[in-house]
């Protein structure tokens, strides 16, 4: 690293803290950064020290300060100043980790609905599922919020608005895809719906709240069509065939998610029970 008396020249300070001498040159044409020093022939010496200073202008930077602010803060060197400037910051930053955490959590619901697995249609299958939580609404409030003659995306439009406005009174993040929950028919299949659901990224305790308990879950995957009572009818025949024992609600959600759903032949919903742990094995 180039050095002279202790000082280091722009391409040597650029190098120390990662940018470039284009960088290096903005901050000292705007008054942001200026060089410590500069000797007779003209050129300019950055000090050591002066990385902090660097440090201090990217951190605040990243967080969306306009340069004219940074520059009142290192220039004035007003604690109490820095320290609002601090706090300002660190809300900001807050606010973008929530974004990012919601983004995160969208993308892979969406990934997981999508990679589930290419397996046959219409066939049962089990296999273990994660805890998932869940923003149920009664399908008894939502009546109450509808008229008979609403049409089918007359209801989606109530249902959506409901779950965005209980996500900003409560501060909930979903994915917004919806799904149906069925209580046990008085045959132990799948009866009428009780709720419609939307995943939340984490447990909340609110008046909505569900969870839908990891375990050992049958399901079947119902693919190229909008309609899928078949599927309910292909589980129901089958729980009573093979003799199993379920536990809880039956849950149908949609697999292809906002991306694909508007042609039906990329449609993919599932229905899936979880098994009860007195369940013969096979």
């Amino acid at each position: 690293m180039e050095r002279k008396k202790g000082w280091l020249t722009s391409g040597a300070f650029a190098a120390l803290c990662g940018t470039t001498k284009e960088t290096l040159r903005h901050y000292k044409d705007v008054g942001l950064l200026l060089p410590a020093h500069q000797r007779d022939n003209g050129y300019f010496y950055y000090d050591v020290e002066q990385f902090y200073d660097f440090y201090a202008i990217s951190i605040f930077r990243q967080t969306g300060t306009p340069l004219e602010e940074i520059r009142r803060c290192l220039q004035g060197q007003d604690a109490a100043k820095t320290l609002e400037l601090l706090r300002e910051q660190r809300v900001r930053l807050e606010a973008e980790r929530q974004k990012l955490e919601h983004m995160d959590f969208v993308l892979s619901s969406a990934l997981h609905n999508l990679e589930f697995g290419p397996g046959p249609d219409m066939v049962p299958r089990t296999g273990r599922f994660e805890r998932e939580h869940l923003l149920a609404l009664p399908v008894g409030e939502l009546e109450g919020l509808m008229t008979p003659a609403d049409s089918e995306d007359e209801t989606l439009i109530v249902v959506l608005e409901r779950c965005r406005v209980l996500c900003s009174q409560y501060g909930i993040q979903t994915d917004f895809q919806l799904g149906a929950i069925h209580q046990p028919g008085k045959q132990g299949g799948p009866g009428a719906i009780s709720h419609l659901y939307t995943r939340i990224r984490e447990e909340a305790d609110f008046p909505y709240y569900m969870e839908k308990p990891a375990g050992n879950y049958l399901y079947v995957c119902c693919r190229g069509r909008w309609d899928i009572s078949a599927a309910y009818a292909t589980l129901d025949a089958y729980i009573r065939e093979q003799g199993l024992r379920t536990a809880g609600p039956f849950y149908a959600c949609d697999l292809a998610g906002f991306i694909l759903n508007s042609v039906e032949e990329n449609a993919a919903s599932m229905i899936s029970v979880r098994l009860s742990d007195k369940t013969p094995t096979t």
